[in-house]
């Protein structure tokens, strides 16, 4: 876990949430475009600069919390050939480019312990990179509304169930949210359920790492 009252790594977290939520948000972006959908291309999403893409309430939740949120790619569902099946993998796109991100930054890491004169700040960095890709994946598919898991949870239930389950989840899956981030009991609910994904995760990528 990182530590705030270290100087350099709090310097770090910035780049580290930086390029874990461009890659998160430009990839919801990509699939639309790829799917037949131009509104993110037309509302300057398809980029990889961070100002289209972080939202600062989102970004210090983030770095507060180690939970958050960047700006939300909006696609619109007419454009989609096929509009549940589409918007599951739009939707599925940002946490599947975190994971890739961290799993590629692990393999790097892995052939360049061996190599000396790198830099410790170098190290730290790409260990919080690999720990915020991560965290940022799995925490976006908890599938419920507004989290990506909760449209690719849509895609994968049959039409009937999942027009009911979007119903509900339209109307009490923010409130829903809330309560399992608040930590009402002394600790929050989600991290108890999502922690152990994220640490096992991160024992592959990371031997020596421990976020929660």
């Amino acid at each position: 876990m990182f530590n705030f009252l270290n100087p350099v790594e709090l310097i770090l977290l910035v780049p580290a949430l930086l390029v874990a939520v461009v890659v998160h948000e430009f990839a919801h972006a990509w699939a639309a475009d790829r799917l037949g959908d131009p509104t993110p291309r037309i509302q300057g999403r398809l980029t990889l600069n961070p100002l289209a893409h972080l939202d600062l309430l989102g970004s210090l939740m983030f770095l507060l919390f180690r939970f958050g949120w960047g700006k939300p790619v909006q696609f619109d569902p007419y454009n989609l050939e096929n509009p549940r099946r589409d918007a599951a993998i739009i939707s599925f796109a940002g946490p599947a480019s975190n994971l890739v991100t961290a799993a590629v930054l692990a393999v790097i890491t892995y052939f360049t312990l061996s190599i000396r004169g790198i830099p410790e700040i170098v190290d730290i960095l790409t260990v919080r990179l690999i720990q915020f890709n991560v965290v940022l994946a799995v925490f976006n598919l908890v599938p419920i509304h507004p989290l990506d898991g909760g449209k690719v949870l849509i895609g994968l239930l049959p039409p009937d169930t999942a027009q009911d389950w979007d119903r509900i989840m339209q109307q009490y899956g923010f409130i829903i949210l809330i309560a399992l981030v608040l930590p009402i009991f002394g600790t929050s609910l989600i991290w108890s359920i999502i922690g152990p994904v994220i640490n096992f995760l991160l024992g592959l990528f990371l031997p020596s790492s421990n976020w929660i």
